[in-house]
């Protein structure tokens, strides 16, 4: 990356790393979840990988934030669909109703505060937990997947952004 760089202009070296990077750890991802038949894949991993890739040693681009992110937001979404379901049926994006804003408006604001209180910052979790709290990811062992596929995107982008000699750190406790 270095002889790349000292080379050619920076901002195209740059985003043709985020490019090539962000295109074969989803495609890794989606080949895993063809395979397996389980969703590896979902729309916040997109946000993931471009953060994990663009900007590798910002705060919400180490493991320990993204991983521990998406986990609190599968956990507040689940539960925040659990509870609002309670009051009738949750139906996402496909038809609105009081436990459907219940579900949303909970999930994100205890993933806002658990990421607080854990001093993590990973904005996708955000979407990640309007993802399971809308009823689009409910069953466990989906939601299960979906942390297992945070876990390999950042094993991919700890190999990847090291390859490339970027400090990635491996886990940072702050």
């Amino acid at each position: 990356m270095h002889w790349l760089l000292h080379h050619f202009r920076a901002r195209t070296i740059w985003a043709a790393y985020v490019c090539i990077n962000c295109f074969v750890t989803v495609a890794l991802l989606s080949i895993l979840a063809v395979i397996t038949r389980t969703p590896f894949v979902f729309p916040s991993v997109g946000p993931t990988a471009y953060l994990l890739f663009f900007s590798p040693q910002a705060p919400a681009s180490r493991p320990r934030h993204a991983i521990l992110g998406h986990g609190i937001g599968i956990l507040c979404g689940y539960g925040a669909f659990m509870l609002a379901s309670l009051a009738g049926p949750v139906h996402g994006i496909r038809e609105t109703g009081w436990p459907t804003v219940i579900a949303a408006a909970l999930s994100l604001a205890l993933t806002g505060a658990g990421m607080v209180l854990l001093r993590v910052s990973h904005p996708p979790a955000g979407a990640t937990t309007l993802i399971v709290s809308l009823g689009l990811l409910t069953k466990p062992f989906h939601l299960l997947m979906v942390e297992i596929a945070v876990v390999l995107l950042v094993a991919q982008a700890f190999c990847i952004n090291r390859l490339a000699g970027l400090p990635y750190p491996l886990w940072e406790t702050e």
